[in-house]
């Protein structure tokens, strides 16, 4: 049943797919197995990513592909600018003529306390993770409303639920999947469906952060190879998957749906302080809990003053 679900005719973008281990090459190398032609895509090296020596070869994934009988180019272009997201996605029209599915999966991760690590090193987080993720859709975007057609699948990760030692890294990804609600819901008038996958795997990445002797990193070699989080994904890329605005996790063949859910809580027209204290737990109270979907606010009842593109600034 699962040979059914292949991608003939349709072009896929890959980023941060250079490295092996590697989430990023897992996801192209499967994709172009079924059939889609693949932009294969990877800087090579981030000098400034603590603990990764090596390079990344996104030539080396698609010579890879093309081997094995399947079609892909290579782009080394940086996600973190609009230019080098203009040329990822120029490099698919030109070698095959359409954009039909964008992986983005490049990021940076690294791990340290909040006090310690610097503002340098926690913007690069937002340039390279959510911003980079932007560009990229930013650049995808019109070429998919054009036609009417388009899968993105954004890179979350279960730290944006708030892990010690990872407040860049969390904001991120936090900002990638609101941005992912946001564009599924802006999306259903254009056939484009926008949803996001939070895998864990071993990977060179993974690798970079932390000891050798790592408990949690030897579980991830044994355990977890970057194979069994492309599934899900691919699924989230596929033209009969009718799903948008969701987020996956897929780790190490296990897969869940991470939702945003509200309570029920209290409404108090009059209220106080002391109502919230006091009223806390039935705040709170999960059992009645309802998961938020798209579309919770119609914006066309808003009113909203025109954007303009070009304006002074004051």
């Amino acid at each position: 049943m699962s040979s059914f679900y292949r991608f003939d005719g349709r072009v896929a973008v890959v980023t941060g797919a250079g490295g092996n281990p590697s989430l990023g090459r897992a996801h192209a190398l499967l994709l172009a197995s079924r059939g889609a032609s693949v932009v294969v895509n990877d800087i090579g090296r981030d000098p400034e990513q603590p603990g990764l020596v090596d390079s990344a070869s996104a030539q080396a994934v698609a010579d890879e592909i093309v081997a094995a009988g399947g079609r892909a180019v290579a782009s080394t272009a940086s996600v973190a600018s609009e230019e080098g997201a203009a040329e990822i996605v120029a490099a698919a029209i030109d070698a095959f003529g359409r954009l039909d599915i964008l992986v983005n999966n490049a990021g940076i991760s690294i791990t340290a306390p909040f006090d310690a690590m610097t503002p340098r090193d926690f913007a690069r987080h937002i340039e390279t993770n959510l911003m980079g993720t932007y560009h990229c859709c930013r650049a995808a975007w019109p070429h998919m409303k054009a036609q009417g057609y388009g899968r993105i699948v954004n890179t979350t990760s279960g730290a944006m639920t708030g892990f010690a030692d990872q407040a860049a890294y969390s904001a991120s990804k936090g900002g990638i999947w609101s941005m992912s609600r946001a564009l599924a819901a802006e999306g259903m008038r254009h056939g484009i469906q926008v949803n996001a996958v939070s895998p864990g795997a071993f990977t060179r990445l993974v690798a970079s952060m932390m000891d050798e002797d790592s408990p949690m990193l030897q579980h991830a070699r044994a355990n977890l190879p970057a194979e069994l989080s492309s599934p899900a994904l691919a699924w989230l890329c596929h033209e009969a998957c009718t799903v948008t605005g969701e987020c996956i996790e897929s780790v190490g063949g296990a897969v869940q749906r991470t939702v945003i859910a509200q309570t029920p809580g209290i409404a108090e027209p009059a209220i106080t302080i002391e109502d919230v204290a006091a009223r806390w737990a039935e705040i709170t109270a999960a059992e009645r809990a309802e998961i938020v979907g798209l579309g919770l606010h119609d914006t066309s009842t808003w009113k909203i003053k025109p954007y303009q593109a070009e304006r002074a600034h004051v």
